[in-house]
């Protein structure tokens, strides 16, 4: 078994490797198709509280610092150490440019398909935090985007949606 310090520095060098051939969003969406089989039935059948109580196992499972926070139609998956980042970062080859978008390159699809609406902050690479909102309507996730590019780069933001 691979420890995890050392997953994690594959799988950045991975990204890179597939950015540089222009693959790595296909890649993310091969990861999406295999999260369907665990979460898809889920997040379709239970809304926002299926997401919730995936969220909650993994964050304990994968040792997050951070909170996920369920209120009516919105909820908020705050990474405030994460650590797949922090491990990447600690690295002399360097971190993919794109590594944070692992997490929406997987989400994004999952999300649609449940009737959900993501907005994802990476936060940038330099800080190992990121932060996500998923309603249940459009016109809150509407909002909150409209609020976040007031203070976050544009770049950072990725939406399952358009506004």
């Amino acid at each position: 078994m691979i420890p995890s310090d050392h997953f994690v520095r594959f799988y950045n060098e991975v990204f890179k490797f597939l950015d540089e051939k222009n693959g790595l969003e296909k890649y993310y969406l091969h990861i999406s198709k295999h999260q369907e089989l665990h979460c898809l039935e889920l997040f379709t059948e239970k809304g926002l509280q299926g997401v919730y109580e995936y969220y909650q196992k993994i964050y304990k499972e994968e040792n997050c610092q951070g909170k996920v926070e369920l209120n009516g139609h919105e909820l908020i998956l705050l990474m405030s150490r994460c650590p797949s980042l922090s491990k990447a970062l600690d690295n002399d080859a360097g971190v993919c440019s794109k590594y944070c978008l692992h997490c929406p390159g997987w989400t994004v699809p999952i999300y649609t398909r449940a009737g959900l609406y993501q907005i994802f902050d990476t936060m940038g690479l330099e800080k190992a935090q990121c932060c996500e909102w998923i309603y249940d309507v459009k016109e809150l996730a509407i909002a909150k985007y409209n609020e976040l590019i007031q203070s976050s780069p544009k770049e950072n933001i990725v939406t399952n949606f358009e506004v």
